[in-house]
């Protein structure tokens, strides 16, 4: 917490970016300014350093099933409620063991946390960022293998996915979100006659403690949601999802050895429903950050508003929840890169992207071309183990996933609406493997179309051309989510004209490019309607999410008379 009135001094004082010379309070809001850029994203190449790292860090963790533990307040916990970590390529191989926590150990790391709060508060916000920035750049240097290892072996990402991932997107949400708290202080109120009146903001946490609940499909999401509220002072209880543990405790140990204080993150892997309605009956609940599924989503925020005569103030509701997105083809754009973005956005990381393209609307003029490139381009995608590293995708997280994902291949297989253009096969004797699929279906209601399937299943509609303007009308009419979206359109005039009608359809929109790769303070991230509710990580309003703002006024000016000039007329 920041000190705001010390002594009062006449002088020159700094606030933000302007200089007074006035009488005014010392404060402490002055930060050390310094910059910011995108992480690089290492190519890989045979021989290079960065491929024998990875190598190196692969073969370190070949055969061994790591014993992760609960973590509270620095200490470590076990319970009889034993849980493993399967390799989603090769399930038989169990990467790491971990533990459940009882709804006792939840409410533990409550305690712990609101203990910890009080001397993390204190702690001022400039040695936080410098704490963060050096996490960020051992991040980038001496732990950049073992974070894209982890990611790739508990998670089956590629090479490629895991580095935008678990290496340059985790680093990038560490140094842009101190950056951006950094300049919450560049803003101060208006100060009309500062001799007279000083007016100032400062930022508090919030009043209690977060409950962050991480998905799976991006390690940088969940270091995201477990840490970046603690910038401001916060602390977290951290429920990691169970198919990412080992990367995620990874980032848990790379915090601590850095001196991160113990309590501030609490490291609690779970059942979801003990932990989340652990967390929703305490009256100290400040807010949730979440990412995972609607139905989730929708269960605690019931959970919150049939508690909330019971808090002590309003919890905050951050979540994003996946999308059903779209790529809008228009009769003027270029096929080529309409089958690679296409493919691209479809099939990376098995289709497991919130962001990732499920339904295709292509012109009848254009679809014998898109529909051949598609076919070809299809053929040359071998899904495999990630440590083949010729592998263009792998095997999808787990048998439920598998399950869900076959379901709707099955589907596509014997409805009267669809057929299959390519792919379809599944086994799951090894690893959950589903091949890429293509689905041509002949109507845009049919469930394949408008259902989130989270896998690697695209579904195309072919509309005439005469109805371009129509079926881009329709298109947020087909589901319930808004998260991503793209147009392919070499029509300038309409380009414009789409994306002002498509604005309600995506939080994240894109003109001839793919519906996903959103970068850290390039494309902040998040959609509205079952989407979420679109806080857009990445960007500079996140960081007010996590803090409680606080305007301070102070006059020089003493009061002695209680009337007002025009009462003596």
């Amino acid at each position: 917490m920041l000190p705001v009135a010390k002594t009062i001094s006449r002088g020159c004082h700094k606030i933000g970016v302007r200089t007074i010379s006035s009488v005014v309070p010392k404060t402490d809001i002055e930060l050390k300014d310094f910059k910011i850029a995108n992480e690089p994203v290492l190519s890989y190449l045979p021989g290079s350093k960065e491929r024998q790292d990875l190598e190196a860090a692969l073969s370190a963790l070949d055969g061994v099933t790591e014993d992760i533990p609960i973590v509270i307040g620095g200490k470590e916990y076990r319970t009889d409620n034993v849980q493993y970590q399967p390799m989603p390529h090769d399930h038989k191989k169990k990467v790491a063991k971990f533990y459940w926590a009882t709804p006792e150990l939840v409410n533990k790391a409550i305690d712990v946390s609101l203990k910890a709060k009080a001397d993390w508060e204190r702690v001022p916000i400039d040695e936080k960022i410098d704490m963060f920035r050096k996490v960020s750049d051992d991040m980038s240097g001496k732990y950049r293998a073992q974070l894209n290892a982890t990611t790739m072996l508990g998670q089956a990402k590629t090479i490629i996915q895991a580095e935008i991932d678990s290496a340059a997107e985790l680093i990038d949400f560490f140094r842009f979100n101190t950056y951006f708290a950094k300049e919450l202080y560049n803003w101060q109120p208006i100060s009309e006659n500062p001799e007279q009146t000083l007016n100032l903001m400062r930022y508090r946490s919030l009043e209690g403690f977060i409950a962050s609940v991480t998905p799976f499909n991006f390690t940088a999401i969940a270091g995201n949601l477990a840490y970046t509220p603690t910038v401001m002072g916060n602390v977290t209880l951290w429920k990691p999802s169970d198919t990412a543990i080992l990367s995620n405790y990874l980032i848990y140990k790379i915090f601590r050895d850095a001196g991160f204080p113990d309590g501030v993150v609490n490291f609690l892997p779970s059942d979801g429903p003990v932990f989340g309605k652990t967390v929703t009956a305490h009256p100290e609940l400040a807010a949730v950050n979440f990412t995972g599924s609607v139905p989730t989503f929708q269960w605690l925020w019931k959970a919150v508003g049939e508690n909330i005569q019971n808090y002590t103030g309003f919890p905050k509701l951050v979540g994003e929840c996946g999308g059903k997105n779209y790529h809008f083809v228009h009769p003027t754009a270029e096929v080529e890169t309409v089958v690679a973005s296409t493919i691209r956005s479809a099939f990376e990381y098995q289709g497991q992207k919130c962001s990732a393209c499920s339904r295709v609307y292509v012109p009848e003029s254009l679809w014998p071309k898109i529909k051949e490139g598609l076919i070809e381009t299809h053929k040359t995608l071998k899904v495999g183990s990630v440590t083949e590293f010729d592998s263009f995708m792998s095997a999808v997280i787990d048998k439920k996933s598998f399950d869900r994902i076959t379901g709707y291949i099955e589907h596509a297989k014997s409805s009267p609406n669809t057929t299959i253009v390519a792919g379809g096969q599944y086994d799951d004797s090894v690893g959950y493997f589903v091949q890429p699929t293509i689905v041509h279906t002949t109507t845009p209601m049919d469930r394949i179309f408008r259902e989130e399937i989270f896998g690697p299943v695209v579904t195309i509609y072919v509309y005439p051309d005469q109805d371009v303007e129509a079926t881009m009308n329709s298109i947020g009419t087909h589901t319930p989510y808004a998260l991503t979206g793209a147009i392919y359109c070499h029509d300038q005039e309409f380009a414009n004209r789409a994306t002002d009608i498509l604005k309600g359809t995506a939080g994240n929109f894109y003109v001839n490019d793919k519906s996903t790769g959103s970068v850290v303070g390039q494309q902040p991230f998040g959609g509205a309607r079952l989407s979420g509710t679109n806080d857009k990580a990445g960007g500079p309003h996140y960081m007010l999410k996590w803090a409680s703002a606080q305007s301070i006024k102070q006059t020089f000016v003493p009061l002695h008379d209680v009337g007002y000039p025009y009462m003596k007329a």
